[in-house]
């Protein structure tokens, strides 16, 4: 069949599929996650098979290295997946949660209840982990999933698709409720995100063109999760240990995350005991440092950055470096480039740290720590589909909660309005 045709009845089905996870029992879902894990770990070979495939039809059409590395698959990762779902399945159920009731002047209760949000549609680039992610997050929020993964990772997202439906079948809920397009045209895309009838919010997932596809072609709402230029500086009351190990982690520990960081910032009153430490450090690891005027003159292997450097997430050995005079003029420096994701701070001072998270206006704000534990299954959601850089609905890593709304309701015994 065609594309808009195909795209129909998986819209189609999983509008049906919505309606059984929704009313489907903890004990169900859980029990379906439960066996996906069992099965990935089961069809460990064929993932691998799969993936293989993928990465060197990718790596013969020329990927980037940082699109390589999310899209490869290791028993590390493959053993990760199928944690995730037992985490996932081991979280409390958020549906039917019923909270801050309470009794009005009429003798009527008025409360919430969370509720799921429908159909899901997941559009992502390049990593075969999240159709594992995806799938345990909407299952266990009640809700049905549609994934379109990128066209790099279909042998493997099918492999991976195969074994979620065993889970769910397993579980006796409809192989429907998780569907991974099998299409690798474009128009998918299109139709997916153009479908309000079928699709009651989009999450995309990727580079800064699948965004803006996006937030451009829908006609869905849409949680965003935008680049992650991330912010870590160094104040002038940071501990100097503290700041070498959470710069050299939160860059240097993998390149090519959206929480890695792409900007340090340094306090200029500990600037010069500082920066040539870090630069050393940095640049023993391979990464260019791209700095101010200031910073070349501390860090004689930096080359001039230009504004541009500021706002780009490198996903790369690069990163740009900036000496600032206090924290005042680093949190205006972030919230001017920023992409609101992620930004720390690195200080031994109370006040500075309380302003610094007060004042950042990002999904994540640190005090001592890496940007790299800005993640789902380190925040204890188990996994996310995505962080959001939006501000509604929901922001930073999209666990659970963030699969779900709130409805009204209300406990009467037979009162009526005067």
């Amino acid at each position: 069949m065609d594309v808009k045709t195909y795209m129909q009845q998986v819209g189609r089905n999983a509008r049906e599929a919505s309606r059984a996870t929704a009313r489907a029992s903890t004990a169900a879902k859980n029990t379906a996650l439960l066996a996906m894990a069992r099965a990935i770990r089961g069809r460990r070979a064929e993932l691998l098979a799969a993936n293989a495939a993928d990465v060197a039809e990718a790596s013969a059409n020329g990927l980037d290295a940082a699109m390589i590395d999310r899209l490869t698959l290791t028993e590390k990762s493959i053993e990760a997946m199928a944690q995730g779902l037992e985490q996932v399945a081991a979280l409390p159920d958020p549906i039917g949660e019923i909270s801050d009731m309470k009794r009005r002047p009429s003798g009527i209760q008025v409360g919430r209840m969370r509720v799921p949000l429908g159909v899901v549609g997941i559009i992502y680039e390049a990593r075969p982990n999240v159709t594992a992610d995806a799938a345990a997050l909407c299952l266990k929020s009640g809700n049905a999933a549609i994934l379109r993964g990128g066209k790099e990772a279909l042998r493997c997202n099918q492999a991976i698709a195969a074994c979620v439906r065993a889970g769910l079948a397993a579980a006796g809920l409809p192989e429907t409720a998780v569907q991974v397009i099998e299409t690798t045209d474009r128009e998918a895309v299109g139709y997916l995100v153009a479908m309000p009838e079928y699709v009651d919010v989009i999450v995309p997932r990727g580079g800064k063109g699948l965004i803006e596809r996006v937030s451009k072609e829908a006609r869905v709402p849409v949680i965003k999760h935008l680049d992650g230029n991330c912010h870590v500086y160094i104040d002038d009351a940071a501990d100097a240990t503290k700041a070498l190990n959470i710069v050299e982690n939160a860059k240097t520990q993998r390149l090519g995350t959206c929480n890695t960081a792409e900007s340090l910032l340094i306090a200029r009153a500990v600037a010069v005991s500082l920066a040539p430490t870090l630069g050393n450090m940095l640049s023993a690891h391979g990464v260019e440092i791209r700095g101010c005027a200031e910073t070349q003159k501390l860090v004689p292997q930096a080359i001039a950055a230009t504004e541009q450097d500021y706002y780009a997430e490198y996903l790369a050995a690069i990163i740009s470096v900036k000496i600032v005079a206090d924290v005042g003029e680093a949190i205006e420096h972030i919230n001017t480039y920023s992409s609101a994701h992620t930004d720390a701070i690195v200080t031994e001072n109370y006040t500075n740290a309380m302003r610094f998270l007060r004042e950042v206006d990002s999904a994540s704000v640190m005090v001592n720590a890496s940007t790299r534990f800005a993640d789902g299954f380190e925040y204890g959601l188990g996994a996310e589909i995505g962080i959001s850089t939006d501000k509604f609905h929901a922001r930073g890593p999209v666990g659970l909660e963030g699969l779900t709304s709130q409805k009204w309701i209300v406990l009467g015994d037979g009162e009526v309005r005067g």
